[in-house]
């Protein structure tokens, strides 16, 4: 009788999220040990194991969440948010420092990155926040104030660590949410002149010099070719030198001759592209293309605008991290250090798109299961 009520479950389990991210995340571990077993560098040998591991915890988490019954997600949202925030407050206390940042919580052997799980609660948050206040027409400025507050304060902590790319990362969310809810034209034309000087406002008193470098570099990499424009140079070199159908599984020399620095984290798509070439590219862009269906599918055949909202929201995190990753190693945008989803080698970053996921699968599995 058990049996017969698991497999009934089974048939009515949406596998198409967690199907697509094993799928994508094949091709990311085939690559990251490519990447770190060509090197020589032996403290990255092993690195692939413990990207393994990470996922399979990952997938775990993401299949629990998917149990849950949507609802409770609504039901907690705010406390979510909330104890995120929190979580971010005892970061830049008593966090730990790595690489001139202020981003961890080392909670014994384990060490985690509160500004990834901010992506999900952010999203959470500000769908129910719409949910509630603002669920029909047309959103003027004043609809914006109260959500634009709750993405404000996450941001600001997140900078001040500081991690520019997830700061980044929490007011592109909120945007593609706000654009997603209809705004007025003079929103829109409000929301860019804010954009404007807020953002001349930043790069002259918010930026750090080595930030400030990134945005020359992307500009003209070849006026400080061996230093700050270094890995954007060398990264477009990797990439063309793939061609077609690239070098071939462990033939990449950007990693052999130790050309490319974290060629297992930010510049993971480079190696993949030098030894698959365009042909491999496209192969892996399709997969993520096919989960950003999946996502927007789903968005379109809910019924509850929290539900729709929260979807869009777990797209946008997907999508963006996506097109700016590939395109600060293809030298279109300025390298701000984000990972490309089950590529890059992370562990808060997997569980991340884990939790992603399974809410995703959840919001699903609510139509058929609960």
């Amino acid at each position: 009788m058990v049996n017969k009520k698991f497999l009934e479950l089974l048939k009515k389990y949406d596998f198409s999220f967690i199907g697509i991210s094993v799928a994508i995340f094949i091709i990311g571990i085939i690559n990251l040990y490519s990447a770190t077993n060509s090197s020589g560098n032996l403290r990255l040998v092993n690195i692939y194991q413990v990207q393994m591991g990470w996922f399979a915890l990952a997938m775990g988490v993401a299949f629990v969440i998917s149990l849950i019954n949507s609802k409770s997600y609504f039901r907690y949202a705010y406390a979510i948010f909330g104890f995120t925030v929190f979580l971010l407050l005892l970061v830049l206390l008593l966090g730990k420092i790595g690489m001139g940042a202020q981003r961890w919580l080392i909670l014994g052997p384990i060490r985690i990155q509160p500004s990834e799980f901010m992506k999900v609660a952010l999203v959470l948050g500000l769908a129910r926040w719409f949910k509630q206040n603002c669920s029909e027409g047309v959103m003027g400025i004043k609809e914006l104030i109260i959500p634009a507050i709750f993405t404000l304060i996450p941001t600001v902590l997140i900078i001040l660590e500081p991690d520019l790319g997830t700061g980044l990362i929490l007011v592109l969310i909120f945007l593609v949410i706000a654009f997603y809810r209809k705004l007025s034209w003079k929103t829109i034309a409000f929301i860019s002149l804010i954009a404007v000087i807020s953002g001349t406002a930043m790069y002259h008193f918010g930026l750090k010099e080595y930030q400030k470098k990134r945005i020359i570099t992307f500009l003209n990499p070849q006026a400080d070719a061996r230093g700050s424009g270094y890995n954007a140079i060398q990264s477009k070199i990797a990439i063309g030198s793939g061609q077609l159908f690239g070098k071939g599984f462990q033939n990449s020399s950007q990693v052999s001759l130790n050309y490319l620095p974290e060629n297992h984290t930010d510049f993971v798509f480079s190696i993949f592209n030098e030894e698959h070439g365009f042909f491999g590219s496209v192969v892996l862009i399709s997969l993520y293309g096919l989960l950003f269906f999946r996502f927007l599918v789903m968005a379109k055949s809910v019924n509850s605008m929290f539900e729709a909202i929260t979807m869009i929201g777990l797209v946008s995190i997907f999508f963006w991290h996506t097109f700016v990753n590939m395109g600060m190693v293809m030298g279109i945008l300025p390298i701000v250090g984000l990972p490309l989803p089950y590529m890059s080698y992370g562990g808060s970053s997997l569980l991340t798109f884990g939790i992603c996921i399974g809410i995703a699968t959840s919001i699903s599995n609510s139509k058929n299961i609960f």
